[in-house]
């Protein structure tokens, strides 16, 4: 007979405890089994601490608090529980309570293949941290990540690389952009779903953290349900199938305990044409815990995932082609082949010790990762662009022509383009094989190589000498060595390739062979070595009716560039080191939060921050020279927000506001330009960038019964770049306009004017209502009805500065570009509004003690066909081009968009035993 899911009775003794503390006890296990759940905490509303459940579920504490509160009890892998009672100095004993099986972490799952964010092309930026949001129950957040995320949406505005990402306490985003690898525990769900989470800018006893929140992946096997778990999943969005088995031995009387994990994940091609998955990953880890107050823990984790991108496309090529279409792959022989892929394999092995005593925990670990990251793509050299969706292969080349339409050849490309719009892999070979060409070839596809090497040390102390006062001082370490190139893959049917820039005609290894092979290194080759130490101390204090923080972090960030090819258009500033850049920042965080009562409470956050740029926007073309962003600063982040809690028995919520300032930004794009004052391939430098976030966040759910729960979140925010930012481009060759750029190819723009324009941050305004149905049976249901709007696409900075006025033909402004034409030719246009519906449900059995589940999602329920941004494109950089491109409605070098997915599923199966 099943054990009730409720706590069965509440005894309260006749004792009178003399100081008015209150002893709380009880028992946590699990419906059904009846085994004890460890590690379960045990929380009482207006009291910061928290309490965990021995090897036996037991737990008790005393607290001085009086009055009416919520006990509220959570383990990792199953539905919390929530208790209203009332403390009056007398010992409360709680007697079992039951926990089931949580069946709704499956979504966790479903998460992953809704975004994957990491694995989209250059021009998409991380919207959701796939994990970040998994560890926190909050109302908004939970619905972020579950729904919101399918139109990329970023929680707050932020891009991912604001939160903290740490393995066993040691911070693992990376330096390159800030942001965490998922990929590196791809398909590893079941021993990555145990996660503290600590939100916003609140306190966290590992790291300094960011200003999105923390979330710290603790993968010691202890800490995980033992047992064997199977899984097996159907899905039609960035893979088809996966397979994924666990296996944790539970700690042994011996003191071991370990844990092994292994998955696939595949598909011939995703929801976007020609996006191939393949995936593979292993984690093994064992813990040896020779008393009560030590572990030491050895991990490792090896996943390997190869992807098929796709393409952000113009709305004349949708049009034409479906918001499915990718134009990166093309048949050979039958077979789907992409010519952009990405592939990504980074081991990590990491040894941890972690001591707890009575009021000091103290955590320490080195980690040490190495692999690669590899991007595929097409070359071409005096040869045709390859790629289907090229300006001149459309419609639109021959209806916006300068001389005047002509349908005739418009017509023809139309259809030709409807035909034959993927890449034409025979085609190339036979450029290649032409005895015309000598072996040279003219066409080749190659990766962008980065080979990393990490070392991460790690280590925190947490002390509460007393239950007013708690201290945590703690720092990390990281190096990284990582050597970028390109390699060539497959040289298509020629014999070699010439390692020269075709645009300039210079080499781009003078030191090297001219010609390449299959497996050479070409085109470019340095190494970035980079360091950084973080030093923190926060303390935390405790009232009667408040509890308040502070913390302090001091960073020191060194980089410096080895170039190892000598490029010819650089030959005094590509080959050997680099200057060494140095940045050293200091930051500061506080909170209080205000208990009104045990159910209702105030906090107030506040942060002052400056950290250095991502590596990828300290040098400004460090492909083929040591340049360094002029006047290189640290990025400041001025944040506060205030949240208004509720904890009642059936209504619980969150209401927050918020107000973010982000200065001296930089940011480098690359791209082909036709500006007033010069054509050719640049690097544009932004800098002196000043952003500001500021909105509103509510999330609410209530109980209407023991088995319906109602939800009712929303966000209405706005985010704008808050100053004009300056603009410089740099040539990679000088052309006709030398006069106007100094000697070292660097042309200065001025200033941009983006000031009060909104940015490309995701919908700014998102609002949900759902249901969800928890039947006695152990089946479940939901349903959530999403809007979201006020999505803005990226805008070209080059556009709208004083170059874009200027004739390149006659060096002076255009006559007809008057202020008025200009702000109707730039004007910023939001994307359609968003209406989504996305269901849910799921069931569970227990037979022979073996744990069945069963959980099923649709999202996007209606097939509705959406955009979830895009950016401006750059090329046509002065006013008369873009006026002209414009004139039929349909523009060459429009926007690109990027398409949200159709109606799609997610199915999966899990035994446990």
């Amino acid at each position: 007979m099943r054990a009730p899911i409720c706590l069965t009775m509440l005894c309260f003794s006749m004792f009178i405890h003399g100081q008015q503390s209150t002893l709380i006890s009880g028992y946590v296990k699990e419906s059904g089994t009846n085994n004890a759940i460890t590690h379960a905490t045990v929380t009482l509303e207006g009291v910061s601490e928290a309490f965990s459940t021995d090897s036996d579920g037991y737990f008790n504490f005393t607290t001085q608090v009086t009055g009416e509160h919520i006990v509220q009890i959570t383990a990792f892998g199953f539905a919390s529980q929530r208790f209203s009672f009332s403390l009056e100095g007398s010992p409360l004993v709680l007697e079992t309570i039951f926990l089931r099986r949580d069946i709704t972490q499956e979504k966790t799952d479903n998460l992953a293949t809704i975004t994957d964010v990491d694995l989209l092309d250059e021009g998409e930026s991380a919207a959701i941290a796939p994990g970040l949001l998994q560890a926190t129950r909050d109302p908004f957040l939970t619905r972020a990540a579950f729904d919101f995320s399918q139109a990329f949406f970023k929680v707050r505005g932020y891009d991912s690389r604001e939160g903290t990402v740490l393995l066993n306490g040691i911070p693992m985003n990376k330096f390159f952009n800030g942001r965490a690898q998922w990929n590196n525990w791809g398909g590893l769900n079941d021993v990555v779903r145990n996660q503290e989470f600590t939100q916003g800018l609140a306190p966290n006893p590992y790291t300094f953290g960011g200003i999105q929140g923390n979330t710290n992946i603790d993968t010691r096997p202890s800490g995980m349900r033992p047992g064997t778990r199977v899984s097996s999943s159907l899905s039609n969005r960035t893979y088809s199938g996966r397979l994924m088995a666990t296996y944790n031995s539970g700690l042994q009387d011996s003191g071991l305990a370990y844990t092994m994990s292994a998955s696939g994940r595949w598909a011939n091609e995703g929801y976007i044409e020609g996006t191939l998955y393949n995936a593979y990953s292993f984690f093994g880890a064992v813990e040896y815990r020779p008393n009560p107050q030590h572990s030491i823990a050895f991990t490792t984790i090896l996943a390997q995932n190869r992807r098929g991108r796709s393409a952000a496309i113009t709305e004349e090529v949708q049009q034409l082609k479906g918001s499915r279409y990718n134009p990166f792959w093309g048949e050979q022989d039958g077979e789907i082949r992409n010519s952009k892929e990405r592939t990504i394999f980074e081991p990590i092995f990491m040894l941890n010790h972690a001591l707890q005593l009575e009021k000091l925990t103290w955590n320490t670990g080195v980690a040490y990762q190495f692999g690669s990251q590899a991007r595929s793509r097409l070359g071409y050299f005096n040869a045709a662009n390859p790629d289907p969706t090229y300006y001149r292969h459309l419609p639109s080349y021959y209806i916006n022509s300068t001389i005047g339409a002509d349908f005739n050849n418009a017509g023809l490309a139309r259809d030709g383009f409807i035909d034959n719009g993927q890449i034409q892999w025979q085609q190339l070979y036979a450029a290649n094989t032409n005895a015309g060409n000598g072996g040279k070839a003219a066409y080749l596809l190659y990766d962008d190589v980065a080979e990393d090497s990490r070392i991460l040390v790690a280590s925190s102390i947490d002390y509460a000498p007393t239950e007013q006062l708690q201290v945590g001082i703690g720092g990390n370490f990281r190096t990284l060595s990582s050597e970028n190139f390109a390699e060539v893959q497959d040289l298509l049917g020629a014999n070699f390739h010439e390692d020269i820039d075709v645009f300039s005609n210079t080499l781009n290894d003078i030191n090297g062979s001219l010609t390449k092979t299959e497996g050479e290194k070409f085109n470019y080759h340095y190494r970035m070595d980079v360091s950084q130490l973080d030093v923190f101390g926060q303390v935390g204090f405790t009232g009667k009716r408040w509890n308040a923080f502070a913390a302090v972090v001091t960073s020191n960030l060194g980089v410096q560039r080895q170039g190892l090819f000598a490029n010819e258009r650089f030959l005094d500033n590509s080959l050997g080191n680099s200057e060494a850049v140095a940045l050293t920042s200091l930051s500061f965080k506080g909170g209080l939060t205000y208990f009104l009562s045990g159910r209702h409470r105030l906090n107030i956050n506040g942060a002052s921050i400056k950290r250095p740029p991502a590596l990828q926007n300290i040098f400004v073309n460090p492909r083929e020279n040591n340049t360094v962003v002029p006047n290189l600063q640290n990025e400041i982040i001025t944040a506060i927000d205030v949240s208004y809690i509720f904890r009642l028995p059936d209504l619980t919520g969150r209401v927050s506001a918020f107000h973010t300032k982000f200065q001296n930004a930089t940011d480098i794009n690359f791209f082909f330009v036709d500006s007033g004052l010069g054509s050719d391939f640049v690097q544009e430098v932004i800098t002196d960038m000043d952003q500001l976030h500021q909105g509103i966040e509510v999330g609410i759910e209530y109980q209407a019964s023991s088995n319906v729960k109602l939800s009712l979140v929303g966000s209405v925010a706005d985010y704008v770049y808050n100053n004009n930012p300056a603009v410089q481009i740099n040539f990679d060759t000088a052309g006709p306009e030398e006069d106007l750029i100094d000697p070292g190819g660097v042309l200065d723009l001025g200033r941009a004017n983006l000031k009060g324009l909104k940015l490309d941050r995701g919908p700014q305004t998102a609002l949900s209502a759902g249901v969800e149905y928890r039947s006695p049976k152990y089946w479940w249901m939901g349903a959530t009805a999403n809007y979201l709007a006020d999505n803005y696409i990226g805008l070209s900075a080059i556009t709208r500065t004083q170059s874009f006025l200027i004739d390149p033909e006659t060096r002076v402004p255009f006559p007809d570009a008057t202020e008025e034409n200009v702000a109707q030719l730039l004007q910023q246009q939001p994307l359609e509004a968003i209406y989504l519906l996305n269901l849910t449900a799921g069931k569970s059995w227990l037979i022979d003690k073996k744990y069945i589940s069963a959980f099923m999602s649709v999202t996007n329920f209606f097939d509705t066909e959406f955009r979830t941004g895009g950016y401006e494109q750059s090329r046509n950089g002065n006013f008369g081009q873009l006026r002209q491109d414009n004139l039929s409605g349909m523009p060459s070098f429009g926007p690109k968009f990027w398409y949200g997915y159709g109606r799609t599923y997610f199915l999966n199966l899990a035994v446990s035993f």
